[in-house]
């Protein structure tokens, strides 16, 4: 019996060693649980940090291409009121090397300090846009006021043109009226000729015998015209033989005139002063060589309008 009980203490500290193996490997597994929790804490939170950032990162980046948006428009609207703004242009060029910048962060790491640093310059640019549109409202209601004066100014321009180039149309009617009651008339207008004694033969049928004519002798009175002005006229005698031809030697007096634009030959002028007396005025005409028979015409102008005609025939 006594043989049997000694080996009791050596199975006692085999337990026990195992026992505290047991609890070893239990304090190391507790521990590296542990670890292995707070480790996963970091990676969650480096997780939720990192997707902090990029929210961050896009909402500076969105914000940013707002911004660039809206200078852009401005940009628009100065060129559409024929306005340059190179300030405008310089903050564009600014507002797109940040973008440069924002967006290469997405490969890297945006810090708090970046983030400061961008979140203060948008915020600069967001006055300068306020202040700008300020000023850009400012412009298009200044152009709206003075488009809307030009406006009236050109409306009340084209009604005074209307009103002077009616008064003008007016003034030209009735000047037209005033030449034309003024133009002079020949009355009475009588021929004679004259044969190579000097005599002088009439006749109340105005015929006369081509041979016997040494000269033409006309004689007339200008009208009573209380419209026409007291003042020099020249008067043009055109003496037109049976061929349609006038008489024309500038020897003898002739010469050119302008009658309803066109040049034409006239015989004989005189200048008269036009006294409204009803005065009578003599052309006496010597062609120098035979005269053709038939019939011829007398025409007399004054101011190039024809006021009288009349006609003779030589056998």
């Amino acid at each position: 019996m006594e043989q049997n009980q000694t080996p009791e203490p050596k199975n006692n500290s085999r337990v026990l060693l195992i026992v505290a193996l047991i609890l070893v490997l239990l304090g190391i597994n507790g521990v590296l649980f542990y670890m292995n929790q707070q480790k996963g804490k970091q990676n969650e939170q480096l997780t939720a940090d990192v997707k902090a950032k990029d929210v961050k990162l896009e909402e500076q980046i969105k914000q940013y291409e707002a911004l660039k948006a809206d200078f852009e428009r401005q940009s628009q609207e100065m060129q559409g009121m024929g306005l340059a703004n190179d300030s405008l242009k310089n903050r564009i060029a600014s507002i797109n090397a940040d973008l440069l910048k924002l967006r290469s962060f997405r490969a890297g790491s945006f810090t708090i300090t970046d983030q400061k640093r961008f979140r203060d310059r948008a915020a600069n640019f967001e006055r300068q846009l306020r202040v700008k549109d300020e000023e850009i409202a400012k412009l298009k209601a200044d152009n709206e006021a003075l488009y809307t004066e030009t406006t009236t100014l050109k409306e009340r321009q084209n009604k005074l043109t209307d009103t002077i180039s009616t008064i003008a149309r007016t003034n030209q009617e009735l000047t037209d009226k005033v030449n034309l009651a003024s133009r002079l008339q020949a009355e009475n207008i009588r021929v004679n000729v004259i044969n190579g004694r000097g005599k002088e033969k009439d006749d109340d049928n105005d015929e006369f015998k081509a041979k016997r004519v040494e000269k033409v002798k006309i004689n007339f009175n200008l009208s009573r015209n209380d419209v026409a002005p007291k003042e020099t006229k020249q008067i043009m005698l055109r003496l037109i033989e049976p061929d349609g031809s006038a008489l024309y030697n500038l020897s003898t007096g002739g010469g050119t005139f302008m009658v309803d634009g066109a040049e034409a030959f006239y015989t004989s002028k005189q200048e008269v002063v036009f006294d409204n007396t009803k005065q009578g005025i003599q052309f006496v005409y010597a062609k120098g060589a035979d005269y053709k028979p038939g019939a011829h015409t007398i025409e007399l102008y004054a101011d190039g309008y024809l006021i009288g005609t009349s006609k003779f025939t030589l056998k």
